[in-house]
């Protein structure tokens, strides 16, 4: 069995969480065992080590953990992708639309250089419209995205349709 298989099989299913019908993929089961944690961390880090990134934008909140890992090893920068009123400096802020309302992400509007090279990464890609609005952000900094990273991607919600002017890698597909 691979590497991928392995951290594949690790990931629990929580029915009906955070609500009636939906299976959540629990990647706390891989953070906790160090092995795991560090070949997720390993097999994003193979995928990006040639690019010269100068910076990782995650997303509040599992985003964090691949994020700033990632960026250690790849010697970047990191940026936060907060929710509203969580940054406490000047803000770029985008609003956009879930299934159940609205939400609004920020970036620190000096968190990058103009021109720097940019690798998005979270932890899950569901439907897209979160990293669509993460990306549209990120625009406003006058970067370049240089590709966007997902430790799972769910392949029957069809997120990467949303992102597709932007090269896309995902570790764990189900």
């Amino acid at each position: 069995m691979s590497a991928v298989d392995k951290l594949a099989k690790a990931i629990r299913d929580v029915p009906d969480f955070p609500k009636k019908g939906i299976l959540f993929k629990d990647i706390t089961t891989v953070l906790q065992d160090p092995i795991m944690f560090k070949q997720s961390v390993d097999s994003l880090y193979k995928q990006y080590k040639t690019k010269k990134i100068d910076y990782i934008v995650c997303v509040e909140a599992r985003g964090f953990i691949f994020g700033s890992a990632l960026a250690y090893k790849l010697n970047a920068g990191l940026v936060l992708i907060r929710k509203k009123g969580k940054l406490p400096y000047k803000t770029y802020s985008v609003t956009y639309s879930l299934e159940y309302g609205k939400d609004t992400l920020e970036i620190h509007q000096d968190a990058m250089k103009e021109n720097g090279r940019v690798l998005i990464i979270d932890d899950l890609l569901a439907t897209g419209g979160t990293i669509q609005a993460v990306c549209k952000l990120i625009n406003k900094c006058k970067v370049k995205i240089v590709g966007i990273g997902f430790f799972i991607e769910l392949l029957f919600l069809k997120g990467r349709k949303k992102l597709l002017k932007y090269p896309i890698i995902s570790i764990i597909k189900f």
